[in-house]
Parts: structure tokens; C-alpha cells; sequence
């Protein structure tokens, strides 16, 4: 029993520390002011092309990765480990971090339904499983910051560790 479980603690642990690591070092973020003024963006029914480029995209790393159990018969079997990104408007990095333990508690919800479905289980990089974890995630993220704020989460890593 305490092979199964110390692995989880020293997870956790790690975990705490890290974040703690990430909090006091991370660098005070950047404030980019859009130059373009709304007679100079192109409307938006016109598709994007060489002649129409699509509007400037900022993306926001979020400070820690997520760690989901795995759960079979009351016992935890696998930890899945993630690294989330999202895409945001430029200049709209600052209001994701005043709201990111928000939007994290959002995303875990939605990891933690995503596991107890199975969603984790066999190929679950399988790209259609990819595409509905990722459309999950974007639907609370525009449900929590709104969709002129959250274009799309991207999923930067994913891992699988069993026990």
C-alpha cells in the first residue's frame, strides 16, 4: 500500500513546490498596446488570406501543470500530467492571469469529468479524444473569460503515468 501511495505524495509535494517556485519567480507580465484602429481591421466575414491576415494572437502559458488521478475501484492506477496554453487577443494576457485560479479550478473540472468517462484510458491522444478534451476545456474557458477573450486552449503536453 505505501508503494502506491508514496509516489502520489512525492507528486503532490513536488507539485507544491513548483508552484511556489512559479509564483516567486515569475516575471511581472507584459503590457503590448493593439498600434491598430478598428477602421484598420478587416471585417469579420472576410475569410483570412495574404491579402486579410488573421488578427494577432497572444498565448498564455499557465503557470502549472495539471495533475489528474486515475481511479479504478476506489484506487488510484495512473496520474495524467498537463500542460495548458491559451489563445487570447493581444494584450489580453494580464486579465487571464488576474482570473487563472478561477479558469484552473474550471479546467480541472472538466480533466477530472474527462478521466471518470474514461476519456484517459486506451489511446487517449488519439486525435478525435484530443479535440473533444480540448473543446471542453475552450467551452468553460469562454464560459469563465468570455469568447472575445478565449479563442482556444491549447494542450502542450500530456503524459500518463501508471502505477
Amino acid at each position: 500500500m505505501l508503494k502506491k501511495i508514496l509516489p502520489l505524495v512525492f507528486l503532490l509535494i513536488g507539485s507544491g513546490v513548483g508552484v511556489g517556485a512559479g509564483m516567486a519567480l515569475r516575471p511581472a507580465p507584459e503590457v503590448v498596446e493593439n498600434e491598430t484602429t478598428e477602421a484598420e481591421q478587416p471585417a469579420a466575414t472576410v475569410p483570412h488570406g495574404p491579402e486579410n491576415p488573421a488578427p494577432e494572437m497572444d498565448y498564455v502559458k499557465l503557470n502549472n501543470q495539471f495533475v489528474v488521478p486515475i481511479v479504478k475501484d476506489r484506487v488510484v492506477v495512473a496520474l495524467i500530467v498537463l500542460a495548458l496554453s491559451l489563445e487570447v487577443p493581444l494584450g489580453s494576457k494580464e486579465a487571464v492571469f488576474r482570473r487563472e485560479p478561477k479558469l484552473r479550478d474550471s479546467f480541472l473540472q472538466v480533466l477530472f469529468d474527462h478521466a471518470n468517462i474514461g476519456g484517459f484510458d486506451g489511446a487517449f491522444t488519439e486525435a478525435n479524444n484530443l479535440d473533444m478534451l480540448r473543446g471542453a476545456l475552450r467551452e468553460v474557458g469562454q464560459k469563465e473569460m468570455g469568447v472575445e477573450i478565449i479563442k482556444d486552449v491549447l494542450i502542450l503536453e500530456i503524459a500518463r503515468q501508471d502505477y
